[in-house]
C-alpha cells in the first residue's frame, strides 16, 4: 500500500509554504507542506489512475493541508457522476479553506447536468461556508453559459451568510453573470438585490473584467452604494 502523505514530502518545496500560507490565511502553517499545485494535479492524475485511492479518501480528517488539496483533485478525476457526488458529500464538511474548496472541478459534472443543478441547489443552501461556496461555484462554471437560466440566478441571491468567503463567492458569481448574462443580471444590481458589501464588490470585480465593455463599467459606477 502507497504513502501518499510521504509521497507529498518527496515533493515538497519549503519556500512555495511560506508563499501558500499567504494566500490562505485562515489555514495552519504548520499542516502545509508546500507542494505546487501543478504538482499535487500530477499526483493526483497518477494515484487515480493506479487505483489506490480508495482508503485516502476515507481517511477524514486529514492531518495536512496539502493532503486535503490533493484530496479534492483526485475527486475531480472520478469519472462515475454518483460516486463523485458520494466523495464530494463526504469530503465538504472537512473543507475549511476557500483554495481547498475552489481547487475541486469534477469532470463528469459537465455530462450530468440535470442532476447537477438539483445538488448544486442543496450546497448552496448550507449554512456551512464552504459547502455553499462550492455549490455556487459549481453554479459558475456549468450555468452561466449555453445551460443558463435566469432562475438561477435567484440561488446566489438567497445566500446570506456572514463570512468574507462566502459573500465573496456571491460577489463573484454576479460579477460574472454581469459579464456572461448582463440583461438578466443587473436588474439584481439595479433593484439592491444583493447586501451592500455584497454588492459594491459585484460592481468592483465587474469593471475589474476585460469582459465588460466601458459603457457598462460606467453605468455600474452609477450604481454603487454607501456603505
Amino acid at each position: 500500500m502507497i504513502n501518499i502523505s510521504e509521497r507529498l514530502f518527496e515533493i515538497a518545496d519549503k519556500e512555495y509554504a511560506a508563499f501558500q500560507a499567504k494566500l490562505a490565511p485562515t489555514v495552519d502553517p504548520d499542516t502545509i507542506i508546500g507542494v505546487r499545485v501543478p504538482d499535487v494535479r500530477k499526483l493526483a492524475k497518477e494515484i487515480y489512475k493506479e487505483g489506490h485511492y480508495d482508503e485516502f479518501l476515507k481517511e477524514l480528517p486529514h492531518k495536512y493541508y496539502d493532503e486535503n488539496m490533493l484530496h479534492g483533485l483526485i475527486i475531480s478525476e472520478i469519472k462515475d457522476y454518483e460516486e463523485c457526488v458520494e466523495e464530494v458529500d463526504r469530503f465538504l464538511p472537512y473543507v475549511d479553506n476557500w483554495a481547498v474548496c475552489d481547487i475541486m472541478s469534477p469532470k463528469c459534472f459537465k455530462k450530468n447536468k440535470d442532476s447537477l443543478i438539483e445538488k448544486i441547489k442543496e450546497w448552496s443552501k448550507s449554512s456551512e461556508v464552504y459547502t455553499s461556496r462550492f455549490g455556487l461555484e459549481m453554479l459558475m462554471s456549468h450555468f452561466l453559459d449555453a445551460d443558463f437560466k435566469a432562475e438561477y440566478l435567484k440561488i446566489p441571491a438567497k445566500v446570506k451568510l456572514d463570512d468574507y468567503y462566502s459573500k465573496m463567492m456571491v460577489a463573484w458569481f454576479f460579477a460574472t453573470a454581469l459579464a456572461k448574462q448582463w440583461e438578466s443580471t443587473i436588474p439584481y444590481i439595479e433593484e439592491n438585490c444583493l447586501e451592500v458589501w455584497t454588492h459594491n464588490k459585484t460592481i468592483q470585480k465587474a469593471r475589474e473584467s476585460y469582459r465588460v465593455d466601458d459603457e457598462k463599467k460606467s453605468y455600474l459606477k452609477t450604481l454603487k452604494r454607501k456603505e
